[in-house]
């Protein structure tokens, strides 16, 4: 696996919110796969993402990983996604392949995983937390070392607490364009492990890495603070 990042540093959070929405606007009129995530970090990459590119009728969009929650909880990453960008599209995607948070999570984890066979992400959107894990990929756990699954159910690793569905390294890792986007002080310490240190399964998001394509991570000055670059 390839282990060379480019790193991207701007100045502020608006800053790398635009430079990420400039990749996901650049992926959808390609018409690709495009991966996203949740939390709170890419909600303004989406709205930019919206204005840059209204027409996303040539892609399809995926999910990293979600919380077990109905589609309209406000703890969904789908929800967040449809609120901040789909919802704010001239043309929707050809096809929006939720994971469906609402069932088992086992069963909704299978489910995706079946529906993923045979997809390459064009562009996987992934963020950091400030423990370091990424997707729902946490620190130390079981779910690190599957290889021959390409989504898992996950035990909660942080607020709020309730089971995940994420999809594994190997499948996180198998996007021809992996790009991270991580900002804030709070996530400085995550971003140098991740970055700037060896692979490490206390630090997830430092074990992700696209297999054959590109890796990028976007971050403001002050999640890059503890990085040499």
């Amino acid at each position: 696996m390839k282990r060379d990042v480019e790193l991207v540093v701007v100045d502020d959070p608006e800053a790398a919110a635009r430079r990420t929405a400039e990749l996901l606007s650049a992926a959808a009129r390609a018409g690709g796969h495009v991966a996203l995530s949740g939390g709170s970090g890419p909600r303004r990459a989406y709205e930019l993402a919206a204005q840059l590119e209204p027409d996303w009728s040539g892609a399809e969009v995926w999910w990293s990983d979600e919380r077990c929650v109905p589609p309209d909880d406000e703890r969904s990453n789908y929800k967040l996604a449809k609120e901040t960008l789909l919802d704010r599209l001239a043309a929707a995607p050809a096809a929006v392949h939720r994971i469906e948070g609402e069932l088992d999570p086992g069963e909704a984890a299978d489910r995706y995983d079946r529906a993923l066979r045979g997809i390459q992400l064009d562009l996987n959107l992934l963020g950091i937390g400030p423990d370091g894990h990424t997707a729902s990929l946490f620190p130390q756990a079981p779910t690190l070392d599957e290889r021959d699954r390409l989504v898992v159910a996950a035990e909660p690793g942080l607020e709020p607490f309730v089971p995940r569905v994420t999809l594994t390294v190997p499948a996180n890792s198998a996007a021809a364009h992996v790009v991270f986007l991580v900002t804030g002080a709070a996530k400085a310490d995550a971003a140098r492990r991740a970055f700037g240190g060896p692979p490490d399964a206390g630090t997830p998001a430092s074990l992700v890495r696209s297999q054959y394509g590109r890796t990028t991570a976007i971050l403001d000055a002050e999640a890059a603070s503890g990085l040499s670059i």
